[in-house]
């Protein structure tokens, strides 16, 4: 039996891509296979970003699809971003997929999770008999807020009627942005 394959589809904006990268370090260091896909404008990006870091994990092959958008256009238009990346991007992952799927290697994908504002990644796994994953990245952070509430109360940080009570920062994991009573 092979190794499972697992690819992983973030949506191309901040707070996205770096929970579902997260995602796929754990599951590398568990010794399945990854494929990380990315928009072109970010891969190069998000390759020096965590090039950088200590503990990322060799074992996620980072590669890249074009999302659709023409090099002048303006990628901070989010609504055009999501219009090109939902017309442009399913078949280029499908092609992808097909081509990882069909080289002669055992190396075939077994598993698309996908973030939930790409749920056409999900439908092209479904397409081609993949299993389907969703991913919904601000779950990780709502649960590190909730499973703090105790400990913010306690601590007398939040009060019971969820009013922020200090100016400070509030830290809930190593791996989480920091939040202040503004954001």
């Amino acid at each position: 039996m092979s190794i499972p394959h697992i690819l992983l589809v973030p949506y191309p904006a901040q707070g996205h891509v770096m929970p579902l990268m997260e995602l796929a370090q754990i599951i590398a260091k568990r010794g399945l296979k990854v494929t990380f896909v990315n928009t072109d404008f970010l891969h190069n990006q998000i390759v020096n970003a965590l090039s950088n870091k200590d503990g990322f994990e060799d074992g996620i092959h980072m590669v890249s699809l074009p999302n659709g958008l023409e090099p002048w256009e303006d990628r901070m238009d989010i609504a055009k971003v999501t219009e090109a990346v939902h017309r442009f991007m399913p078949g280029k992952l499908q092609e992808l997929i097909e081509n990882i799927n069909n080289a002669e290697d055992d190396d075939k994908i077994s598993c698309v999770i996908a973030d939930v504002s790409v749920g056409w990644a999900l439908e092209v796994a479904d397409n081609l008999n993949i299993r389907p994953v969703v991913f919904c990245p601000a779950a990780a952070a709502q649960l590190a807020v909730f499973l703090s509430l105790p400990k913010l109360l306690e601590n007398g940080i939040v009060e019971n009627d969820g009013n922020i009570t200090k100016k400070q920062i509030i830290h809930l994991s190593p791996t989480n942005h920091n939040a202040t009573r503004e954001h």
